[in-house]
């Protein structure tokens, strides 16, 4: 079994800041990569909304441009992924890979949340292409464009009229004829001159050349399908966090959301947590980064509070 001071598991923003972080304090971080590096950053054509960058960042250049900081003070990378752990009897913690196993003294979870996905052929070919899950990172691209808004709960209407700020014209598609979204957010929707509705109808297709063009759509009443032209294809149906591998080891919320104090430590001394694990709300970079970066400086904390009652 191999022995590690610190394992962060998942390198998306907030878990290449917390290595930054650990490392800087000597610590020697171990970041287990798992399915991507980078996470959802690292398929984002393009980065507008994080400090520093003028003119944008594409997602995979400031991904390898964090990895590669990180790892200038010590940080390591598994290309692997965890597949399961065990705290309860920790310090030190296990974790384990598809091929390893090791001990860790402290452990941090950001291991980040996806986008539930249609499903649906074009879905993926076109990501980055004009299918998102973010019209917050990517709305600005759009700009004097047509897209469509799937979904009909919180989320889909709050990024629905945030793109009416660039999009020529937002059609909300959703697959019943009442929405889940609160009153108030209906309101704001079905006042905005630029929003209009679809409803009993599923997108069943994504269609383009090279970008999306448009879309294939079925009214689930009569089951007729017609073809839509659109620019964008904004898909907001739900998140899940990537916890599964968590169950029964650490506190989670009924939706599988880590909890975590302001302090990013969860329900096992310890173990921490940062980025969208444990954030259902924001799910920027830039939180992301703040989350990860609380998160390393209270493992240092934490293993210099070990040292000083004679613990290594």
């Amino acid at each position: 079994m191999k022995k590690e001071r610190v394992i962060i598991i998942g390198s998306g923003p907030a878990g290449l800041t917390a290595a930054l972080y650990v490392a800087r304090a000597q610590l020697d971080p171990l970041v287990i990569v798992g399915k991507q590096l980078g996470g959802q950053v690292a398929i984002t054509h393009e980065v507008e909304n994080y400090p520093g960058f003028v003119d944008g960042i594409g997602g995979p250049e400031l991904i390898d441009v964090m990895q590669k900081q990180a790892e200038r003070f010590g940080a390591r990378y598994d290309y692997s992924e965890v597949v399961s752990v065990d705290f309860k009897n920790g310090p030190p913690f296990i974790v384990r890979t598809h091929s390893d196993e090791y001990e860790a003294e402290s452990v941090v979870i950001t291991a980040g949340a996806s986008p539930r996905t249609l499903d649906i052929p074009g879905e993926k070919e076109f990501v980055g292409r004009g299918v998102s899950y973010c019209g917050t990172c990517d709305g600005f691209f759009f700009r004097g464009k047509d897209v469509v808004v799937v979904g009909g709960g919180d989320s889909a209407l709050e990024e629905g009229v945030f793109l009416t700020r660039f999009a020529n014209k937002v059609e909300v598609i959703h697959r019943r004829d009442t929405l889940r979204a609160g009153p108030a957010l209906q309101n704001r929707a079905f006042a905005n001159d630029k929003v209009s509705f679809e409803w009993n109808t599923v997108v069943k297709e994504i269609r383009g050349n090279g970008k999306v063009d448009e879309i294939l759509l079925e009214n689930r009443e009569t089951g007729e399908t017609r073809t839509h032209a659109t620019d964008g294809v904004f898909i907001f149906i739900g998140h899940y966090p990537n916890s599964n591998f968590l169950a029964g080891e650490v506190e989670m919320d009924e939706e599988g959301y880590v909890i975590t104090d302001e302090q990013m430590r969860t329900s096992v001394p310890g173990i921490f947590a940062a980025g969208e694990i444990q954030d259902p709300i924001y799910r920027q970079v830039a939180t992301s980064v703040g989350q990860g970066c609380a998160a390393g400086m209270q493992v240092e904390k934490y293993l210099t509070g070990r040292e000083d009652i004679g613990w290594t």
